[in-house]
């Protein structure tokens, strides 16, 4: 009998997504906890609560607070996403996942594509590209691609949740067409453990997902009928982990 694949630790790979514009305060805190408690790389919030967040997380730790820019969808003047990004750095934040000017991408206009982007990562702090890998046409995405990483972008995260899915094929792409220059985070959907672990296998080394807490107890549930079987790590075996009781798309981050 072929040995079970062992599953990785998705912990360290996992930003954990608070962008429900409809939550508040006491949402963002329990949000930075359960980040805390379960070891996950980073916490994602809107740029809004980005100073509660870092009252919650110790400066210096190596979870990531991490604030979108621009979001969901990219649609204002670069002056107002460069402010928007200024006022997450002084407020804490350690990276930025930033939508880029789409409409000047449509007209063709990557010079300004360029421009919006550049604006963001000469702050100093690690920048993540939106680049909607599901939506945008293929000749599209490799010049969103190259432009971002001209601009000093360091990931290409797939999308913003406003869109379908994320798949192991969108991550594949987003790898090949970033050749080494860029990781990849993928985002957007990702509704159970499955699902997680396929993205990782492409080649995901980060994944978004407001879903964190679910895809952790899913991967310590043992199925009934094969009982627990952890590695000297801890981990447990790929075919003896349910997914979580809920598969709905997470929607957001």
């Amino acid at each position: 009998m072929a040995r079970a694949r062992e599953l990785p630790d998705l912990a360290p790979l996992i930003d954990h997504a608070l962008l429900d514009p409809h939550r508040g305060r006491q949402a963002v805190i329990t949000c930075c906890d359960e980040a805390r408690h379960f070891g996950f790389a980073g916490v994602c919030v809107a740029s809004r609560w980005v100073g509660v967040a870092r009252e919650r997380l110790p400066l210096g730790d190596r979870l990531q607070l991490i604030s979108v820019v621009g979001f969901p969808f990219g649609a204002v003047p670069s002056a107002i996403k460069r402010a928007e990004a200024e006022a997450a750095a002084a407020a804490g934040a350690d990276e930025l996942d930033v939508v880029p000017d789409f409409g000047a991408l449509a007209d063709g206009d990557s010079s300004r594509v360029l421009d919006d982007l550049a604006a963001i990562t000469e702050l100093g702090l690690p920048v993540k590209v939106i680049v909607e890998a599901g939506r945008l046409d293929p000749q599209a995405l490799e010049l969103l691609v190259e432009v971002s990483i001209d601009a000093g972008v360091r990931w290409l995260k797939s999308g913003s949740g406003f869109g379908p899915p994320v798949t192991p094929a969108q991550v594949g792409r987003l790898r090949q067409l970033a050749r080494g220059r860029a990781a990849v985070k993928a985002s957007g959907g990702i509704a159970d453990l499955e699902q997680a672990l396929a993205l990782v296998e492409a080649g995901a080394t980060r994944l978004g997902t407001s879903r964190g807490v679910a895809l952790m107890q899913a991967l310590r549930r043992p199925t009934a009928s094969r009982g627990e079987s952890r590695s000297s790590s801890g981990g447990i075996s790929r075919d003896e982990a349910e997914g979580p009781d809920d598969a709905s798309s997470d929607g957001l981050g």
